[in-house]
């Protein structure tokens, strides 16, 4: 290796590499640097094994209505066993996502990209100075033109909860050997209603504690009732208003005693925190007079640029907009300004109408503004709002049913441009996606309506709201 390099990216996650493979494939000397896994926590910890889980999930859910559908043979009533084999599924998720880690590495190579796993840290003389990740008494320390900060970042545990310790992150949710037979999962967010989803939807007791009424509380209204009722139909434990005083490990048993701040108590086999997750930036950036916001984040302009003149940076580590394909466009963009043709100087990242999914039983997916947010901006009398909700035709032969709820906000004074769209129901990450070029295109109301509906979806009922 050598010791100069046109750019160093600390961080090898989806932003990181996609940065340096950029850069790379126009030319320039790259380095990149991972304490971990390449992939990041989409590949390793996050997006890529939750879908899997999603995935066996909705498996079970599609195996339960298959008797309505004329598949007789098919009944758990008739003893059919629908048991979930935890332990073998990890096994092969598992490999799936060594697989995908073998593939980001020859990925780098092929475009040209050297890469070390090691732990970076800044010297005071400017330098990024790496420990070896397989001989931590060796160390390597590197200089460049361009340096990159994508260490993306790690959930949050609630060290002032005596007890804390014996639950277990997002992370350890990866690590489960066995199926848990009763689970706490601690948070209203999308981590959390997505980990109640899977659990409950393969037959694990759930207890999923709120500080609100509601989850998903930074969504539309809409997506927040109509969640939140439906897990608690299908048998989700919704503890509302409550947060974990203590947790006890009960004695001769594998079980903890989780007590809320209402005196109630559980136990459960897990508990897992799902309360937010704060920036990975320990790498000694005081040594480089780095500034970072009240949150740890590394604070950065519209072109990802730091205060330090030639270090940025992006992805979950900054903020913003925390998803995985937000932090790959906006490292490409990077290396298009600092290593491609002039025509890309100007380009930066647009984090406007992002759309996004949560991965819940039925999916829900946003993009824009919710009713409240486009109220608050614009005034309640310049906002129209569409709605439709209705029981999907994939339910009609069955007593089991899981609800379709559409929204579209609109703005009268601009030709009823589109403002928000809100989305529950199957399929909504497929259909959201299709949606969103269109919205990000500045459509209207009439422009959804010109278009004629697909009969019969569900989707349709978005070109045809009244």
């Amino acid at each position: 290796m050598k010791s100069h390099y046109q750019y160093l990216v600390i961080g090898g996650g989806s932003g990181g590499v996609a940065s340096a493979r950029r850069a790379a494939k126009y030319g320039a000397s790259t380095l990149l640097i991972e304490s971990k896994a390449l992939g990041g926590t989409c590949v390793n910890v996050g997006c890529v094994p939750k879908k899997v889980m999603w995935y066996a999930s909705d498996m079970k859910h599609h195996l339960d209505l298959a008797k309505d559908y004329g598949f007789e043979s098919v009944d758990p009533k008739q003893g059919v066993s629908f048991e979930f084999n935890w332990s073998t599924f990890k096994s092969k998720r598992d490999a799936y996502i060594k697989r995908l880690n073998g593939i980001y590495e020859r990925n780098l190579t092929k475009e040209g990209v050297e890469y070390m796993f090691g732990f970076a840290r800044f010297t005071k003389d400017g330098k990024v100075e790496v420990i070896h990740k397989d001989d931590q008494s060796q160390t390597s320390t590197f200089t460049a033109d361009n340096i990159l900060i994508a260490t993306g970042g790690t959930p949050v545990f609630p060290t002032d909860v005596p007890g804390y310790e014996l639950g277990i992150s997002s992370d350890g949710f990866f690590q489960l050997e066995k199926q848990p037979k009763k689970v706490a999962i601690v948070g209203a967010g999308y981590i959390g209603v997505e980990l109640a989803g899977v659990f409950n939807g393969l037959g694990t007791e759930t207890h999923l504690i709120i500080r609100g009424n509601t989850v998903l509380r930074s969504f539309d209204q809409m997506i927040q009732d109509t969640l939140t009722t439906h897990y608690e139909n299908e048998g989700v434990n919704i503890h509302k208003q409550s947060n974990v005083s203590k947790i006890e490990k009960i004695a001769n048993s594998n079980l903890k005693r989780v007590t809320l701040t209402s005196g109630e108590t559980l136990e459960v086999d897990e508990l897992i925190w799902t309360i937010g997750r704060r920036s990975l930036i320990a790498i000694q950036t005081e040594n480089i007079g780095l500034k970072l916001n009240s949150r740890d984040q590394v604070i950065v302009d519209e072109f990802q640029r730091t205060n330090v003149p030639n270090v940025y940076s992006l992805g979950d580590v900054v903020g913003n907009v925390e998803l995985t394909p937000v932090a790959i466009a906006a490292g490409r963009k990077l290396s298009n300004r600092l290593f491609g043709p002039s025509i890309y100087a100007q380009q930066k990242q647009d984090y406007s109408n992002v759309p996004s999914v949560v991965f819940s039983h039925p999916e829900a997916g946003t993009i824009g503004l919710t009713e409240q947010q486009a109220i608050e901006k614009y005034g309640a009398d310049d906002i129209k709002v569409y709605r439709s909700r209705f029981t999907s035709m994939y339910y009609a032969m069955s007593e089991h049913k899981s609800p379709t709820a559409y929204k579209l906000v609109t703005l009268k004074s601009e030709n009823e441009k589109v403002l928000g769209l809100h989305i529950v129901g199957d399929g909504s990450a497929e259909i959201l996606q299709g949606f969103g070029v269109a919205i990000k295109m500045g459509a209207t109301k009439a422009d959804f309506d010109s278009c004629v509906a697909i009969h019969p979806t569900s989707a349709e009922e978005i070109v045809t709201l009244v």
